[in-house]
């Protein structure tokens, strides 16, 4: 008897860029076999990861730049992908699709489709459950894409027309980051990418947010505000969370006057996401106000869809709201409801030791 062979109905590509990844090089590699062909671009390893790219038998390129951005060495990595390549698959070293993600791939891929958006899973609780999941789009064709921006980099469709997208829900790609490596090229790469392009909504918005994140609460109010007026600064979700990061900045400054006005707006902008709700609660807490926080945590319990943006966050969808919920019933002496809320917090994370320690204190009281 022959055997038939069976031809695969694409030809897939992975390529990805890579500094220092030794750690993660050989369980990545594994992870990416359902391709057809691997590309890596190396910028300047100084670890065993060019060693381990050639033992494997990797098709790989080292380059080093004399001023790094990721747009620029993405696109270098994408130029090294044969031209006859269907689907191409960009993936970071610190990333994992779930396996049989290829036929997943391929049944959803179409003559037609361009790009690819799917499910992402950027960390995980303590637990190991997923904490803030988004869908991603860097899976596309082989042709009329290229990257754009100096960090925070996004593929850009370049041809005319319409760009056709294709949603996966079924595909999985888990984010494992390894968080010893320093993200200070972040910020010069995000001022560069204004002065590129000042009238770029998400890159204002993320400047802001890095700028808050580095305590420059002053420059993250101005670039926030900046952001908010923007005329392309039209999607709902982002505006909210820049009003959200305002509000973070100005209780900061220990101005809980314009933080608590900038939690409303949030809540405003965007009434069907939970963070704003829950930003404020955190703020109501500290102002002892627990009727407050018992009234805007059950405004946002009462949202049941979590958004697939990277706008979510963890903590408004793990146990906190119900951590909360018990706190400001213990302190109302209300224990029997208090209780209620520290065993449905612990339904979500039984492990939490702080919450177990609750529980057995309202037990006994």
């Amino acid at each position: 008897m022959y055997k038939v062979m069976v031809m695969p109905k694409y030809k897939i590509a992975v390529y990805a860029i890579c500094k220092n990844e030794s750690k993660n090089l050989p369980s990545w590699i594994e992870n990416m076999q359902e391709a057809d062909q691997i590309y890596v671009l190396d910028t300047g390893s100084t670890d065993q990861s060019v060693e381990i790219l050639k033992n494997k038998a990797i098709c790989y390129q080292v380059k080093h730049y004399d001023f790094f951005r990721f747009d620029v060495a993405r696109n270098d990595a994408l130029a090294m992908v044969d031209e006859d390549v269907d689907i191409c698959v960009c993936v970071d070293i610190d990333e994992r699709f779930q396996v049989g993600w290829r036929k997943i791939l391929e049944k959803y891929w179409k003559k037609d489709t361009q790009l690819i958006s799917y499910r992402y899973t950027w960390n995980f609780n303590e637990d190991g459950s997923e904490g803030t999941v988004f869908y991603i789009n860097k899976i596309h064709a082989r042709h009329g894409f290229c990257w754009k921006h100096p960090v925070h980099e996004v593929i850009t469709y370049m041809k005319e027309g319409q760009c056709n997208i294709q949603y996966v829900p079924e595909l999985q790609l888990n984010h494992y980051a390894d968080n010893s490596k320093s993200r200070s090229s972040y910020l010069p790469l995000l001022e560069l990418s204004i002065q590129e392009q000042p009238d770029d909504d998400r890159n204002m918005h993320y400047l802001g947010r890095e700028y808050m994140y580095y305590g420059l609460y002053d420059k993250a109010i101005a670039t926030l505000k900046q952001h908010l007026t923007l005329k392309s600064a039209t999607w709902k979700d982002e505006r909210s969370a820049s009003y959200r990061y305002l509000g973070r900045c100005y209780y900061a400054k220990k101005d809980w006057v314009q933080a608590k006005e900038y939690f409303y707006r949030a809540i405003l902008e965007a009434p069907y996401l939970r963070e704003g709700y829950m930003e404020l609660a955190y703020l109501l807490y500290e102002e002892k106000n627990y009727h407050g926080v018992i009234y805007f945590v059950n405004e946002a319990l009462k949202i049941t869809q979590r958004s697939y943006t990277y706008i979510n966050e963890m903590t408004s969808w793990n146990e906190t709201p119900y951590d909360l919920l018990a706190m400001c019933y213990y302190f109302l002496n209300d224990k029997e409801r208090a209780l209620y809320f520290v065993n449905k917090a612990l339904e979500i994370n039984p492990k939490n030791s702080r919450l177990i320690q609750n529980k057995e204190y309202f037990e006994q009281m």
